[in-house]
């Protein structure tokens, strides 16, 4: 149950499957406009097709296969401006870009990505999975295992762009394709790895939305289509 006591609001927009490049021009659209006020904080939910995604800090070799295997095999690679390093998308995980006025969530932007995983934590401990943070790591993790990246941009006018992607029933051979996040020596992981039985898609979403709105202490509002499933 949501807790109605909250002064502050966030829109929950369910986008379902989209490219990476079409949700990146919808996130700096509406960065634009929660940076001009005309609208509010607002949270993204999505899932992508097959795709990597190079971050700012990107290393030479973190991409193990050549460009003709990725056109072989029908993945998209992409350059973006968010903080980390190479990271898969795709089919089977929940994707979340929340798109918020930072000033109004704290102002710090370590704190945010505390935050942020703290909603994936509480996410997975409702399924049974104890998960955590590693020491100077960013994500959640399962033991020593990624089940979570995360990689966020702040604009100048102090609005987080990009965000999250929970792994559910991701195909995992992706990651063996790349050195995930840049990080030798740990494995990455899904909840259909730790689980008998993994959710749904749609069930995850409901869920990770209505953490959001715990942790970050906002009223949700729902667009109708989105709120008739996640109700």
């Amino acid at each position: 149950m949501i807790n109605t006591t909250h002064t502050k609001t966030c829109q929950v927009i369910r986008f379902g499957k989209l490219d990476y490049q079409d949700a990146w021009f919808k996130q700096r659209e509406l960065v634009r406009q929660r940076s001009s006020g005309q609208i509010g904080d607002t949270l993204m939910l999505l899932e992508h097709p097959h795709t990597y995604t190079l971050g700012r800090a990107t290393r030479d070799g973190h991409l193990l296969v050549s460009p003709e295997t990725l056109i072989a095999q029908g993945v998209t690679l992409i350059e973006s401006d968010r903080g980390g390093d190479i990271t898969y998308h795709g089919p089977g995980q929940v994707v979340g870009y929340p798109i918020l006025k930072l000033s109004r969530h704290g102002g710090d932007l370590l704190r945010y990505l505390r935050m942020i995983e703290e909603v994936i934590i509480v996410v997975l401990a409702d399924y049974g999975i104890k998960a955590g943070r590693i020491a100077g790591l960013t994500g959640v993790w399962v033991g020593d295992a990624k089940i979570a990246a995360i990689g966020v941009k702040l604009s100048a006018s102090g609005v987080t762009q990009h965000g999250f992607a929970l792994n559910v029933t991701t195909d995992m051979q992706y990651f063996a394709q790349i050195i995930p996040c840049g990080i030798v020596g740990k494995d990455v992981t899904s909840m259909a790895r730790l689980l008998d039985n993994p959710p749904a898609q749609h069930e995850v979403e409901r869920r990770v939305a209505h953490a959001f709105g715990e942790v970050f202490q906002v009223d949700l509002q729902f667009e109708a289509n989105v709120e008739d499933m996640l109700h």
